[in-house]
């Protein structure tokens, strides 16, 4: 396993799931730097990071996943991390996985853990969109990609130096699948299960939309 490393929780209204998921991720990767981004939460999010003695930033106000991931990042390239590894808040990745998700950095710069989108676990709506956004960053990039809306990624130091994202939201983590691929950085899948529980901040038409600019301006290689 890749080491140091940094484990990137960016968190909004949070606190039913958030102590679960350091704790998971603790039990998984007890080396690593817990790194937390409380996107301007209005319940305990903060406070739970905080005693869960996790590096924590903290918005003023909600910023989006991309503004969190992008703050985080800059804070693990500081701490000297050889990867980081980004979980969602929600519960929606088991961190038992981290492992298995990071293990495939021996052999790629970006891992993926990929949802499945059939035996009716993930909602038909977000099994459509997901399907349609990684078929079309694949074809962007020239390599398969099983779910680019995963948010359960490993990322080489590297890539992180080298790829700037754009985007407030989670159109970030589409743009920066894009250009980690055109950049030549090797982007794999790994299986993971899916887990639907709490429900996603994810606004379906707004972030849709923001997502399928990002995939039009990724076509044509628009300089944003």
């Amino acid at each position: 396993m890749i080491a140091p490393l940094a484990c990137v929780v960016p968190a909004y209204n949070a606190a039913h799931t958030l102590a679960d998921v350091l704790h998971t991720l603790r039990v998984a990767l007890p080396h690593a730097t817990m790194i937390v981004v409380d996107d301007g939460s209005d319940d305990a999010t903060r406070a739970i990071a905080c005693a869960a003695g996790t590096r924590v930033i903290s918005f003023e106000r909600n910023r989006g996943k991309g503004a969190a991931l992008r703050a985080a990042f800059a804070e693990a390239l500081a701490c000297g991390v050889s990867a980081v590894l980004t979980v969602d808040a929600d519960g929606q990745h088991d961190g038992r996985h981290a492992p298995a998700v990071l293990h495939a950095l021996t052999y790629a710069d970006v891992a993926i853990g990929a949802r499945a989108r059939s035996g009716g676990a993930m909602p038909l709506g977000r099994r459509l969109t997901n399907a349609l956004a990684s078929s079309a960053v694949g074809t962007i990039v020239g390599a398969p990609i099983a779910d680019a809306q995963s948010g359960f990624r490993a990322i080489r130091r590297r890539v992180l130096e080298h790829v700037h994202a754009h985007g407030e939201r989670y159109e970030f983590e589409t743009d920066f699948l894009i250009q980690a691929g055109r950049a030549g950085y090797r982007i794999v899948s790994v299986p993971i299960p899916t887990i639907y529980g709490t429900p996603s901040h994810f606004r379906v038409v707004r972030d849709s939309m923001r997502v399928v600019r990002t995939i039009w301006r990724g076509r044509h290689g628009a300089v944003h």
